[in-house]
């Protein structure tokens, strides 16, 4: 990163002259973020549309410029396009809030995820992993395949469903099964199109997914109303006795409501896309998923981990650290600028809407040598401890860094080590097809060949 004392101005690409970048933009926009960070440097501006009518996205692909849009004196906000439709779907939570709405929901909700805390949902999370190795063994005597996306999605459904619902997750899985997908749909199309349609207007998709959203809701708002459950050990348990540590102010049940919605999306979409590329990643690794092996059965001896286990689980831990490198589910972040800002020497006005991306930052020439390469060695100690912090960057971070980051990379780690105790994973070796949807996501089957061991 330079210093200027006068902004200069930004580069890139000049697109289309009606349409600037935004085809590339809706055609693939994984290639088009570390293109442009090769060929502009580490602040690009495309242009969205015609000249006069459209807008200017600032991209900033190095850490340090990524570290003042997150920090905590940033002029940036969350609010635009993608943000509103996020709230029209699954209502306003810690996600979606700024200010000191935001501030208030941080301070109740941190509580529940610490270290740990997380350590307390080890048990939901060993069940649905079981789940996992108990379904496949069939396959695995025939020597049969599973399509990875697909479990994983299940698993992680399951493992939040247990977290947050108890003994309620068989009735509450299939209600969002259904709604999820037709949710993270919605977002993205009305988030990304130029004119979107009115919310009103009761197209067969529309009333399709309102139906699916009011079914989720009604489930909900039933299981909130039932108060705590007799064992008192969900996660909903503890919505109901969080309290602002500053105010001592409850959520009310709309506002639990909100979180639980998040809490379900988030965290299953971005789990299961993290667990099938750490599994595909193993599956084309040999070597690397016998290290995994190797270590599973020192630390564990075929039990499931629990949550003292994962300190020990260092190369499980870095097998997913890498996996989340190279195929990060929230691979890019928007912001807007509340005032004009100069990041590198550049200006970036205020009203503009900046992109940061994981999947471009996490290959940045200056910070990861052969930036496609599978290596999980990257993330020993020694070689993170010259890196810059924001060089890796899956969970967000500043204030706003991803409540669940712990819960997710126990999720990760706890689902991968009992898998691997169980199979020896054989997945092709090319890499599958992506799709950057609302997250990252294969675009076609991930297959992996099983083997009982």
């Amino acid at each position: 990163m330079r210093t200027s004392q006068q902004s200069s101005p930004v580069p890139g690409p000049r697109g289309s002259l009606v349409f600037g970048s935004g085809l590339d933009f809706r055609r693939d926009a994984l290639p088009v973020y570390v293109r442009a960070m090769r060929e502009y440097g580490d602040v690009v501006c495309w242009r969205i549309g015609p000249p006069l009518l459209g807008i200017d996205i600032y991209g900033v692909f190095h850490p340090e410029g990524v570290r003042q849009v997150l920090s905590a004196q940033a002029p940036y906000s969350k609010q635009g396009r993608l943000n509103s439709e996020l709230i029209a779907v699954l209502g306003d939570s810690i996600f979606t809030t700024e200010g000191d709405v935001w501030r208030a929901q941080r301070r109740t909700l941190q509580p529940l995820f610490t270290r740990r805390r997380v350590e307390s949902y080890a048990p939901a999370i060993a069940e649905a992993a079981d789940e996992v190795t108990m379904r496949w063994r069939q396959i695995a005597h025939s020597g049969g395949e599973v399509e990875l996306h697909a479990e994983m999605t299940r698993c992680a459904l399951d493992i939040v469903g247990r977290a947050l619902f108890g003994d309620a997750v068989e009735e509450a899985v299939p209600v969002f099964e259904r709604f999820l997908p037709l949710a993270s749909d919605q977002v993205l199309r009305r988030g990304t199109s130029p004119v979107p349609l009115p919310r009103w207007l009761p197209t067969p998709r529309a009333r399709k997914t309102t139906a699916a959203q009011s079914a989720a809701f009604r489930l909900v708002d039933k299981l909130i109303a039932s108060g705590p459950s007799p064992r008192g050990d969900t996660l909903l348990d503890l919505l109901y006795e969080a309290r602002d540590p500053e105010t001592g102010h409850a959520l009310d049940a709309r506002a639990m409501r909100d979180q639980v919605m998040i809490f379900l999306a988030a965290g299953h979409e971005t789990t299961a896309t993290a667990l099938t590329f750490v599994l595909y990643l193993l599956g084309s690794h040999p070597e690397t998923q016998e290290r995994v092996r190797d270590e599973c059965a020192a630390v564990l001896g075929g039990r499931p981990a629990a949550g003292p286990d994962l300190a020990r689980l260092s190369t499980t831990t870095m097998v997913a650290q890498e996996a989340l490198r190279l195929y990060p589910p929230a691979y890019a972040l928007s912001r807007s600028a509340r005032t004009d800002h100069e990041i590198d020497g550049h200006a970036i006005p205020a009203g503009s809407l900046v992109l940061l991306s994981p999947w471009a930052t996490h290959r940045h020439p200056e910070f990861w040598p052969d930036p496609e390469r599978f290596d999980p060695d990257r993330f020993e100690a020694s070689a993170e401890s010259g890196r810059h912090r924001y060089a890796w960057f899956p969970f967000g971070g500043g204030p706003r860094t991803c409540v669940g980051l712990h819960l997710a990379m126990a999720e990760i780690v706890t689902v991968t080590a009992a898998i691997i105790q169980a199979y020896e994973l054989s997945c092709p070796p090319e890499r599958p097809p992506l799709a950057a949807a609302a997250t990252l996501r294969p675009a076609a089957p991930v297959r992996c060949r099983l083997k009982a061991v």
